[in-house]
């Protein structure tokens, strides 16, 4: 069985993506929903509009719930991978060391072979590639430098000059592999129909502002 995690953010949506032109398709994506808003392992912002995106795909979506607990949520990841049979497993991992090489550990002790297309990727390239053919909203953001005003904006030109300056200011990592920022797909080239945003809002406390869907649908593309 072929496993893609999944949270319906850019990465993800890409690395399945990438996977699909060299031939590997995905056969189920796995979501790990979180009790903690800050997880150190799963995104939580609008993740349970992430049926949407698995219906746009076309592709089987197993959920399972987690606390998010520290190093617990893994054993809880590990549990749905083998109750799914799950030997091949695609990850959106782009710089963080702590999320691949844990992903990696359990797959070794599973015996499962982990692909993570996009590691290392340059952050231009991705965002350049997102800007072009897919359809991206910025839903959290929790840095320096960044403001309400990037909040359920698209990642197009305009998003990728000002994560630039940012990132020359506040040296931010550009694909908020740090928690800079979450995102949320609404289009992609794999998708049968696009997700629309009907009703949302803006929630903030502390330093972290999030973009919160209220009503989505999925609409002809």
């Amino acid at each position: 069985m072929i496993a893609a995690l999944f949270s319906g953010g850019k990465d993800s949506t890409l690395a399945i993506h990438r996977m699909y032109d060299e031939g590997v398709k995905t056969d189920i994506l796995i979501t790990m929903v979180s009790e903690n808003d800050f997880s150190y392992m799963f995104h939580k912002p609008n993740i349970k509009y992430s049926k949407l995106q698995a219906q746009a795909l076309g592709i089987k979506q197993v959920l399972s719930n987690t606390m998010g607990e520290k190093e617990k949520e893994l054993e809880d990841l590990e549990r749905v991978l083998v109750a799914n049979n799950v030997d091949v497993l695609i990850t959106g991992a782009v710089a963080s060391t702590y999320q691949k090489e844990r992903i990696e550990k359990i797959c070794d002790r599973l015996s499962i072979k982990c692909h993570s297309p996009l590691w290392h990727i340059e952050p231009i390239v991705e965002l350049k590639e997102l800007s072009s053919n897919y359809n991206v909203i910025v839903t959290q953001i929790a840095a320096e430098g960044m403001d309400e005003s990037m909040l359920g904006h698209r990642i197009d030109d305009e998003m990728i000059k000002r994560l630039e300056q940012i990132h020359e200011r506040h040296r931010i990592n550009m694909l908020f592999e740090g928690g800079e920022a979450e995102s949320f797909v609404l289009d992609a080239p794999l998708f049968r129909k696009k997700i629309v945003i009907e009703s949302a809002r803006l929630k903030s406390h502390g330093q972290v502002g999030q973009y919160i869907i209220e009503k989505a649908i999925l609409a002809e593309k």
